[in-house]
């Protein structure tokens, strides 16, 4: 599945298109509103993700243009505060609004609402960070093309939970109501996940290339270089 994000700050549209990668999206990139009206005849994307501000065309002025060839689902995006934009936008036909900051959680839970309310196909439950890929249905990981390691359903979602939020550090508590929920669990069993976690995907458990402590904090995933 395709998505075009367009937004001028390259930095925010790397971020995005990271997420969206490790969601299965093939991802096109934009930086103003001309580059995006090329990128969007020329590759047809499923899913739009759109800043309103733009250094030529306003995200509202394409996102009106876009709404009149197709029914392709439009997420804008927005450091405004103001209600007005946000009814302009969903009035002219997007699908929906997230305000700057947001979390990748957020961005691809609104992702997949969008898309569930389009009846598009949700995109698959693979992810991907690095060299890192994780089939979420089949519970299983993989590093090479040739080492395919089978996870625990525990396992899956403490690696899925962390992929989902890597470069970015959760609490112990977050991680125990991701992975166990109304079920429970203490830091000793969330301890003890981790290390058999780490015991799988860790080239060295000891010295860990992928799931980093942070004292006093949590745990993170650790992004790779891009």
């Amino acid at each position: 599945m395709k998505a075009l994000i367009v937004d001028d700050d390259r930095v925010l549209a790397d971020l995005v298109a990271f997420t969206l990668q490790r969601e299965g999206f093939q991802v096109i990139k934009a930086y103003n509103g001309e580059m995006a009206l090329k990128r969007w005849h020329a590759d047809q994307p499923e899913l739009v993700v759109l800043d309103v501000n733009l250094p030529d065309i306003d995200g509202f002025t394409l996102c009106r243009q876009m709404r009149q060839e197709a029914d392709t689902p439009i997420i804008m995006l927005t450091v405004r505060g103001d209600d007005a934009d946000v009814v302009q936008g969903l009035e002219l036909g997007a699908d929906d609004y997230i305000h700057k900051p947001f979390s990748p959680r957020q961005l691809v839970a609104r992702i997949q609402a969008v898309l569930r309310r389009a009846g598009k196909t949700s995109v698959p439950a693979v992810r991907r960070v690095g060299d890192l890929t994780l089939d979420v249905g089949r519970r299983e990981a993989q590093i090479s093309p040739e080492k395919i390691i089978p996870l625990t359903s525990l396992e899956a979602k403490l690696l899925d939970y962390l992929m989902l939020n890597a470069g970015h550090v959760l609490t112990g508590d977050s991680i125990i109501d991701h992975v166990w929920g109304a079920e429970g669990a203490d830091r000793d069993m969330l301890r003890q996940l981790v290390y058999r976690l780490r015991r799988k995907i860790e080239p060295d458990p000891a010295n860990p290339r992928y799931i980093e402590t942070v004292s006093g904090l949590g745990y993170g995933l650790t992004l790779p270089d891009i």
